[in-house]
């Protein structure tokens, strides 16, 4: 089973990003964050033409919203609010004997990290918060279920020193903050789950999701970041096969998304 996740930045304005990676990679499941689209505009019939026939999709106009298409059937979904807020950042599924998937697309954050002056980046911090004391229950419940689970999205927190091109610079800049850091930390921690991606890059190892817009030559330059994770609970640590992130997506378009497709592979 091929699991990804993308924040595409508009579903609909990047439709020919998604079928692109579909058709080349051919995921069993794949997440989208940002997709900026109610749910009755979402352009579910372009991906049910490629087979991707069971689709959950929590939506709004204009901002955050996310999906899970899939091929194989899905015998729940849900959505769950954050810190009162109905803002569609949480969509969930079952797969029918198969593992529970949370797609998350947690806060930004704005641009100074001091909660105290800074409602964005107190409301990211106070979202975490409110996942570490759900996730762990809900790893239980699903485990007493006989099943695993699989949470993936765009976390907007780069926990390691090397998931950011420059840990020195990057203590100061929201994403890879003291505080995000062990928010994020405290969360895994909390629910016990494996970051897959890590689980076959050294920690030693540069590894980027995210380049920013305001870089013209974002290759060059590499200032990146690694935004974008799947986690996975241990009964599913030792099924891992493989994972990607594919990087080329970057320069896909003229005006791609600034994220790019991760994944892995689980027996």
């Amino acid at each position: 089973m091929r699991i990804a996740t993308w924040n595409i930045n508009s579903v609909r304005l990047r439709i020919d990003l998604v079928l692109r990676f579909l058709e080349s990679h051919r995921p069993d499941v794949l997440c989208l964050q940002e997709t900026k689209v109610v749910r009755d505009l979402f352009p579910a019939n372009a991906f049910r033409d490629l087979g991707y026939g069971h689709i959950a999709i929590a939506g709004m106009k204009g901002y955050n919203g996310v999906a899970i298409l899939s091929r194989l059937p899905i015998d729940h979904s849900e959505s769950l609010t954050w810190c009162d807020r109905d803002d569609a950042r949480h969509i969930a599924v079952r797969l029918v004997d198969g593992p529970e998937i949370h797609n998350l697309y947690i806060p930004s954050g704005g641009d100074v990290p001091d909660p105290a002056n800074n409602p964005k980046f107190a409301h990211k911090l106070a979202f975490v918060e409110e996942l570490t004391a759900w996730l762990p229950g809900t790893v239980t419940r699903a485990r007493g279920q006989g099943r695993d689970v699989v949470v993936v999205g765009d976390l907007n927190i780069a926990p390691m020193e090397n998931d950011v091109w420059s840990h020195k610079q990057m203590l100061g800049v929201i994403s890879h903050t003291p505080a995000e850091v062990e928010a994020l930390n405290r969360l895994q921690q909390a629910s016990g789950m494996i970051d897959a991606s890590r689980h076959f890059v050294p920690a030693e190892e540069k590894l980027f999701s995210w380049w920013s817009y305001r870089s013209r030559d974002w290759s060059t330059s590499d200032r990146g970041r690694r935004l974008d994770h799947v986690w996975v609970t241990p009964g599913l640590g030792g099924r891992l096969r493989d994972h990607g992130i594919l990087r080329d997506a970057r320069g896909w378009m003229p005006k791609p998304s600034d994220h790019v497709p991760v994944w892995v592979d689980i027996d």
